[in-house]
């Protein structure tokens, strides 16, 4: 608990506090929170944040790049956990083996814990490339399109993006 404040006396309208950038738990003038309606353009209800998130969250792109993602994560996460849990149990397991010298004072288990470290940075950097080269463009694409249809309001079609369909 935070001393010398009150829960009530906590201000909500922080301007990095998302739900009141979308216009939810703002005051009514009663006090109460109130929820934005449907605003209207041209006759037609415009669509809320929420709804464009949801179309963009359903679109092919963005399927596509959730599914760029998880085909390098889940393998490599797998790959990553079982050679950790291979040290730890060759460690345990096998403390005689891990003792072995490979050079001087250097011995099986420090190369196996060095190495450790060196698949780390090997997998950040693989990460890091595999984002840079296969969805940071498709993300940015998806990141103006829910820029540009949240200014706008506009419902968003499946599949479509900011620049449009270039590839």
């Amino acid at each position: 608990m935070q001393e010398g404040r009150d829960a009530g006396a906590v201000r909500l309208d922080d301007p990095w506090y998302d739900a009141l950038a979308s216009g939810w738990g703002e005051l009514d003038g009663t006090g109460v929170p109130a929820t934005p309606a449907p605003e209207t353009a041209g006759g037609e209800p415009r669509h809320s944040a929420t709804d464009i998130y949801q179309e963009v969250q359903r679109s092919a792109a963005f399927q596509e790049v959730r599914s760029r993602y998880r085909r390098f994560v889940v393998p490599a996460t797998a790959a990553f956990f079982v050679w950790y849990v291979a040290y730890v149990v060759a460690a345990i397991a096998a403390p005689g083996v891990m003792a072995r010298p490979v050079a001087g004072a250097v011995n099986v288990a420090m190369v196996a814990g060095l190495g450790q470290f060196l698949s780390t940075f090997l997998l950040t950097w693989a990460y890091a490339r595999h984002a840079r080269l296969r969805r940071d463009r498709d993300a940015l694409d998806l990141r103006w399109t829910v820029f540009d249809r949240t200014r706008s309001k506009e419902p968003v079609e499946a599949g479509e993006t900011a620049r449009g369909n270039e590839r």
